[in-house]
């Protein structure tokens, strides 16, 4: 089966809304925290619930810049000290995802993505659909990092799977 039959741009669409919906229901938590809870040194890669979703934010971000042809954008930590900057820039972020998910095309998915990391200055060419799935899996690993310290301190945010935000009804 060739790749052609299986990316879709509906596909994306739908992917997107999910992972948007299980990083809302992670935000709808991480909101209750007071400011030195939110930034308290944790057992995590990037070092607090804040560092973190900063990181998942910044690499949406830079990801969708290469998308878009555009240098990598560089959000840290001192950008968005508290969780309402944070929620700001994601707001916005989101909305240029959104916009960009409704502009794309099918054929659009299948075509490679060249782009110099700003980081490694090494050169890359992946098609998008590759990277876009990249993006969604990269946040499911750190809203599940998040969710682990939010549940120890009484804020679960419950299910995050996929078939929880399809919510089937039982047969």
């Amino acid at each position: 089966m060739s790749q052609a039959n299986l990316v879709t741009v509906d596909y994306y669409r739908w992917l997107y809304n999910y992972s948007y919906w299980a990083r809302d229901r992670v935000l709808a938590q991480v909101a209750k925290l007071d400011q030195d809870a939110y930034i308290a040194p944790r057992a995590l890669d990037y070092g607090s619930i804040r560092g973190t979703l900063v990181h998942s934010l910044a690499r949406e971000a830079v990801w969708l810049d290469r998308w878009q042809g555009n240098a990598d954008s560089l959000i840290d930590e001192i950008d968005l000290p508290t969780f309402s900057t944070l929620m700001e820039l994601w707001t916005r972020e989101e909305a240029r995802m959104r916009a960009f998910l409704n502009e794309l095309t099918d054929p659009q998915l299948l075509l490679p993505i060249s782009y110099e990391s700003a980081l490694t200055k090494n050169r890359y060419a992946i098609p998008l659909w590759q990277m876009m799935s990249h993006v969604v899996n990269h946040g499911t690993q750190h809203r599940s990092e998040v969710a682990l310290p939010l549940t120890q301190l009484g804020l679960s945010p419950g299910d995050l799977d996929l078939i929880v935000f399809l919510n089937p009804l039982p047969i």
